[in-house]
């Protein structure tokens, strides 16, 4: 693969393609496991408990709403971005519950809690490898991704891992709200904590490591 190819607008198309599958893949594999989610999946997890709404229903929602704060964190209108981020939200908030009902089908929530762990950790490092991926394809992407991709370039000097954890903010005062009202907590356990304090150190990673002839196709002013 040349590095030429790789940054094509196929090649972009054909990371883009893979990286959606991985992401819902890595994610349902978390899901499963019940060993902690990615802090967004958790929050959406919290306020479906809450709320009583599905969880696939819930991660459109919060989609939805995270999509237009990125508008205005870029103080302009993008009718394209903004149809860019609903045509990720939309299938993918329900194929993530499609490889969750698998993994659970296949007995992953019955494994020793030791290979949940270790398969929690490999799902979470899928979900930084893909949002690697389509961060730097930049042609369509979840925006609860692109909200610390906006973040990183636009007000933290490219730093991954500060644009990471300011973007955990918002999730997490949505999971202290949804527990003072439930009084109970799901979806959050070692891999939660896992991947706040991972996920932007393994973004950088990947951005270097994996697939490193993709480079970042960056298409608005910072």
């Amino acid at each position: 693969m040349t590095k030429q190819w790789a940054n094509s607008l196929t090649g972009r198309w054909c990371f883009l393609a893979f990286s959606i599958f991985l992401n819902a893949c890595s994610n349902g594999l978390t899901v499963s496991t019940n060993m902690g989610s990615a802090i967004w999946t958790a929050s959406a997890a919290n306020l479906s408990n809450w709320l009583h709404w599905s969880l696939g229903n819930m991660l459109l929602i919060e989609g939805v709403i995270v999509a237009i704060t990125n508008l205005l964190l870029l103080r302009k209108f993008d009718y394209f971005r903004l149809i860019r981020n609903l045509l990720y939200i939309i299938p993918f908030s329900y194929i993530l519950q499609g490889f969750a009902d698998f993994f659970n089908y296949i007995g992953v929530p019955d494994l020793n809690i030791w290979f949940r762990v270790i398969l929690d950790i490999i799902g979470l490092f899928g979900i930084a490898a893909a949002v690697s991926l389509y961060q730097r394809a930049n042609l369509i992407m979840h925006p609860n991704d692109d909200f610390p991709y906006i973040l990183r370039f636009r007000f933290m000097h490219g730093s991954a891992v500060w644009s990471q954890w300011t973007s955990y903010i918002p999730p997490i005062i949505l999971i202290i709200i949804s527990v003072i009202e439930t009084h109970q907590l799901v979806a959050v356990n070692f891999g939660t904590v896992y991947n706040i304090l991972t996920q932007g150190y393994l973004i950088g990673w990947s951005d270097h490591h994996f697939f490193s002839k993709l480079h970042h196709h960056l298409n608005y002013k910072y």
